[in-house]
């Protein structure tokens, strides 16, 4: 397992990431706590995930109620595993009364302290989405803060754009205080908007990128090309999805990933992979792992199993030739 540095901040990160959206539920939604791992499961994938060499964890204040840091935090202190990387977020609805994303200073201050007594320790503290109402100098403020009091070690943005990130360095800038270190966005063969502009802006800003959803919500595997090969459904119509898979739970997550024409890619990429004699979702993480400027990707397996695609990816060196065969299926 690499470990590299995020951008210029000189904080190191494995280049897998246990991603804890998961642990407790599926995401942020209220709708769906108690549809994820249950707290044994978690435990045991977490020590998977170490055991396999990752040691980041990324998790977020609204996940699953807070569930999800809270059995981060157990698996910490149980473990007593003191270099692993905790990444989580700030932003989503999660006090009573708020109504919108915040990212005011008041907010982050009693969230970071929440995070930190569930967690035990926060390395890296993110925005989870956007907040019109405040100023970006405010919550560039706020983590500068939380940095100089040494309850976080760098700060970052997650679902942004170009213009946001540009914003955020001038506001930053203008105020003579800590960068962004850190941006994290849904990046896959069948997600690729970051590959024109902010990828390239990252990397000459100096600010790591690391990769959420890497298969789509398991839209790059063998499983729903299975469905499509097997059955005698119209051609011209989706799948239905595993029952309790992502994909099921959360449609709307991946609503423009999930489309026949996709489907048809995946079953090309398949091919490709059956010529390496690895899974397709093996291929398609090692055609993550390949891309210069990514600094990590996150991985959440739910079951055992699922870990077979992480260890063949890292196994996996693509030659240049299959890694433009694989980009060139998928190309817009």
């Amino acid at each position: 397992m690499i470990t590299r540095e995020l951008g210029a901040s000189g904080i190191p990160i494995t280049e897998y990431v246990f991603g804890g959206a998961a642990i407790g539920g599926i995401g942020s939604a209220p709708s769906r706590v108690g549809l994820g791992m249950t707290t044994d499961e978690a435990l045991e994938r977490l020590d998977e995930a170490y055991e396999l060499g990752i040691h980041a964890i990324d998790t977020a204040n609204s996940f699953a109620r807070g569930e999800s840091e809270r059995v981060v935090g157990r698996w910490r202190e149980e473990r007593e595993h003191a270099d692993v990387l905790i990444a989580t977020k700030v932003g989503n609805v999660v006090e009573r009364g708020q109504e919108t994303i915040s990212l005011r200073a008041d907010h982050i201050e009693r969230q970071l302290a929440l995070s930190r007594s569930r967690l035990g320790r926060v390395d890296l503290y993110l925005t989870h989405a956007g907040d019109p109402y405040t100023p970006l100098e405010e919550t560039v403020t706020a983590f500068a803060a939380a940095i100089d009091s040494e309850q976080i070690r760098g700060w970052g943005c997650t679902n942004v754009t170009v213009r946001d990130i540009e914003a955020w360095l001038l506001a930053a800038d203008r105020a003579g205080l800590p960068r962004p270190a850190v941006v994290q966005n849904e990046y896959n063969l069948l997600a690729r908007g970051s590959e024109p502009d902010l990828l390239p802006l990252l990397a000459e800003e100096g600010i790591g990128f690391v990769a959420f959803s890497p298969l789509a919500g398991g839209i790059l595997s063998d499983r729903l090309i299975d469905v499509v090969q097997q059955s005698d459904r119209d051609p011209d119509e989706l799948p239905e999805p595993a029952a309790g898979s992502r994909l099921a739970l959360a449609p709307a997550m991946y609503a423009s990933s999930f489309t026949v024409p996709n489907l048809a890619r995946v079953t090309a990429l398949r091919g490709l992979a059956r010529e390496l004699d690895v899974s397709t979702s093996g291929l398609a993480l090692a055609w993550l792992r390949r891309q210069p400027l990514v600094t990590a990707t996150i991985v959440a397996p739910r079951r055992t199993e699922q870990w077979d695609a992480v260890a063949e990816s890292l196994a996996l060196e693509l030659d240049e030739d299959m890694a433009e065969r694989v980009s060139a299926l998928f190309a817009s």
